[in-house]
């Protein structure tokens, strides 16, 4: 049975009724999770500000969801995605839900400073939901402003479009719009707000807030609405004897476990390919989606070090680089605790059940990452040493220190160059002259050296000519990332000097992350020692 009031809503939180909002009939939503039982939200408008200003309007974006890209002035746009007038058809609320933050569970969370719109449908035909991040305090503000400075919001701009750019399943950016109010944090800050788009706001997280109350008609209800939204053609499981019979679902429930473990096994493993740190991995920022959601503190890694963290918050390296497939683990076992009375009527079938697929996780990340690092060495085929040969060059990046970004796309060059200077290179053992780049990015030569000679030698085993693998590798390692003094550099400008060219010039690198530009060389270049970025901030 759900309880009676299972939202505490704070005093303080200063709620405007709907009605009173002005709304834009251009821009047409439908009100989706807002159709759930009222014990899964807070309705509320976002607070209105002072003084909006459009920063950027995302209308490639805006075009694929169907949203006005022409005829709309910038000022519209401000007012609009300020939440100053609302979309038509929008029914804003901040979800309920709770989660394990470091290890420890608080039972209620929630949405403390975002607001959702309602969704659309975009022109592939999938449901997104639109939202406002930044719009002012909710129910679960906690005692917070419920706002966001205009640094946090330039950078999960930046760095949720370049995501997208890489191929990473994550939320989007649609609009950035300063506020032309102050946001207090360590000191006076410009405001701003963030309209962000996923594929929906669901999180690990939400399925424990009913959970931990003992709701089991909630945790049915947003099981079902996950696998409708998500997974609509999602099997019962064959396994089970009674599924055929429906006595009890069972098999459906198990099946939405399996696969948002495939969802995240994929895309910790892409994050992973590309020296991404999530930073704060609690399961209220794991979505059940698969994408990447809520990466405020998140970074690149320049110099390859596995025990790298970035995250002020993250004293003891929890969420260190190499243990993200764990924390994702973990985070998945309380996603499967959740479920249990879904998957079983008897707790301990159900546990034994939830085990085994839970078993799973490790075997499929490291499946998909090792296809991954296949793609990234021009690897087509696949050999049982394969795995050795990836650690070997990580190991050998570790104590060269060199730049994880720069040696894997110096690899697409040496790979070009691998059967022309094949004798020079067997001749030093250094896998040909084209090695030469990477070579110089390690501290120990010799290091790579020997490697080289391991890499070139698997090569020779690949079928294709050499120009085309070279080719194929160049669409897998990106030339150029999110680099974490660039970021910080576009943030300054923007705040210091309101100048948002170099946010402007960072953005137009990143979403074609791939292609190297005359005059873009600096892009992807490490920082110099004095540029280096040791600790990143959530911004809240």
């Amino acid at each position: 049975m759900a309880p009676a009031n299972p939202i505490a809503v704070n005093s303080d939180a200063q709620i405007q009724p709907a009605a009173a909002r002005r709304r834009d009939p251009r821009f047409v939503l439908t009100g989706g999770y807002a159709r759930l039982p009222a014990a899964f939200y807070a309705r509320l408008d976002p607070a209105t500000v002072a003084a909006p200003r459009l920063i950027r309007y995302n209308c490639g974006l805006a075009a694929d969801l169907g949203l006005p890209v022409d005829g709309v002035d910038d000022a519209d746009l401000a007012a609009v995605f300020s939440g100053n007038v609302l979309p038509e058809g929008a029914d804003p609320i901040a979800m309920a839900y709770a989660g394990h933050q470091f290890g420890g569970f608080v039972p209620q969370l929630g949405d403390g400073r975002a607001i959702l719109l309602g969704e659309v449908t975009d022109r592939a035909g999938c449901r997104r939901d639109i939202q406002l991040k930044g719009s002012g305090r909710t129910p679960f503000s906690r005692n917070g402003d419920g706002l966001a400075a205009l640094g946090p919001v330039l950078r999960e701009y930046l760095l949720s479009e370049f995501m997208h750019a890489i191929g990473i399943p994550a939320t989007r950016a649609l609009a950035a719009v300063s506020t032309g109010e102050t946001v207090y944090r360590e000191r006076a800050l410009p405001g701003a707000i963030l309209t962000r788009v996923a594929a929906s706001h669901v999180r690990v997280g939400t399925f424990q807030y009913f959970a931990a109350r003992g709701d089991l008609d909630s945790v049915r209800r947003l099981a079902d609405h996950v696998i409708d939204r998500h997974f609509p053609a999602l099997p019962a499981d064959p396994d089970d004897p009674r599924t055929e019979g429906g006595e009890f679902p069972a098999g459906r429930h198990l099946a939405l476990l399996r696969e948002v473990l495939e969802r995240q096994a994929r895309l910790i493993a892409k994050w992973m390919c590309v020296g991404f740190i999530h930073g704060v991995m609690n399961t209220d920022n794991m979505a059940v989606s698969g994408e990447t959601i809520d990466f405020g503190p998140c970074a690149f890694m320049d110099a390859y070090d596995p025990a790298k963290v970035f995250s002020s918050i993250d004293s003891m390296g929890r969420y260190a680089y190499s243990n993200q497939p764990r924390a994702a683990q973990w985070n998945l076992a309380r996603f499967a605790e959740t479920l249990l009375p879904l998957i079983d009527p008897l707790e301990a079938r159900a546990i034994e059940l939830a085990t085994a697929e839970l078993a799973r996780f490790p075997a499929r990340f490291e499946a998909h990452w090792l296809s991954g690092m296949r793609r990234k060495l021009g690897l087509d085929t696949a050999e049982d040493g394969d795995a050795d040969l990836v650690r070997g060059l990580l190991e050998a990046m570790h104590a060269g220190d060199a730049d994880f970004t720069l040696t894997f796309r110096r690899l697409c060059d040496a790979a070009a160059n691998a059967n022309a200077n094949a004798d020079e290179g067997a001749a030093r053992g250094s896998g040909g002259a084209g090695a030469d780049g990477v070579r110089a990015l390690f501290a120990d030569a010799a290091a790579f050296d020997s490697w080289a000679a391991a890499w070139a030698s698997r090569l020779s085993r690949e079928p294709g000519a050499p120009a085309e693998r070279a080719a194929a590798m160049r669409l897998e390692n990106p030339a150029y990332i999110a680099r974490n003094h660039r970021v910080e550099q576009a943030i300054e400008a923007a705040v210091e000097r309101a100048d948002f060219t170099v946010f402007g010039d960072l953005l137009a690198v990143l979403e074609h992350p791939f292609e190297e530009s005359v005059g873009r060389q600096a892009y992807a270049q490490p920082p110099l020692p004095a540029e280096r970025v040791l600790q990143t901030f959530c911004g809240t």
